[in-house]
């Protein structure tokens, strides 16, 4: 009997969508960013100090994506040129299509930079493409210091990642050594940058490498999705 794997089928045809949707984002002349992390490590909290920052300079839009409640869409309403909640039901996780939908809903060609808001989870997501041209992880200090040994899917896959609520590395007794330590193994090209909403300590940092990724948009890789997790499954 002939064996069919139908995940193999479902993320070919997630690749697929995803390149039409970077070369759809990529004509408009933005720049997509895929937000990724556990739930709570900051990324609603994030975007509500990098939208104003980023403004008048350039226009921003956010896709959200939740299971359930446009509550995270509404804390940002009012701080983005234009806010998309795309509400995933049970899915832990967006795909191309709901992106594809959610980039419908907007004017891209008014749009500088887009900010998809992915589901929390340190699984799911790596796996699916969504025509992002750069992937950001954000990691918490209250989630603990293994978290990059593992879930390392998704931090190999990053191109920057953040390390946030670094106000509070000393009542958790959080070590930061065990973190880039692990980094080391599995991706070294990504920036790790120590952030805090609160403080504000590496929001600048942040807004640099977020307006050079913006400046560089020309050079923006034309297909991510040899290198994510369901290629690689497939090879």
């Amino acid at each position: 009997m002939r064996k069919i794997n139908v995940v193999e089928s479902v993320l070919q045809a997630n690749d697929a969508l995803a390149r039409e949707n970077r070369e759809r984002m990529t004509r408009a002349d933005l720049l997509a960013v895929n937000l990724m992390s556990a739930p709570g490590s900051g990324k609603t909290t994030l975007l509500e100090k990098t939208l104003p920052a980023l403004a008048p300079e350039h226009a921003c839009a956010v896709l959200v994506g939740d299971l359930q409640t446009t509550r995270d869409a509404e804390r940002l309403g009012n701080l983005a040129a234009a806010v998309t909640q795309i509400n995933t039901g049970q899915g832990c996780h967006l795909d191309a299509a709901q992106v594809a939908e959610g980039l419908r809903s907007l004017e891209l060609a008014d749009v500088d930079f887009l900010f998809i808001e992915n589901v929390g989870n340190l699984v799911c997501p790596a796996a699916f493409d969504l025509g992002e041209h750069q992937r950001v992880v954000l990691l918490s200090t209250p989630e603990g210091d293994d978290k990059v040994a593992k879930y390392p899917t998704l931090f190999q896959l990053a191109d920057a990642i953040l390390l946030t609520k670094v106000d509070l590395l000393e009542v958790l007794e959080y070590n930061i050594g065990r973190v880039r330590d692990d980094l080391s193994r599995i991706n070294t090209r990504a920036p790790l940058i120590e952030l805090s909403s609160h403080s504000g300590q590496g929001l600048t940092e942040w807004l640099t490498w977020l307006r050079d990724q913006y400046a560089a948009r020309g050079n923006a890789p034309g297909d991510r999705s040899a290198g994510t997790a369901s290629s690689r499954a497939r090879e």
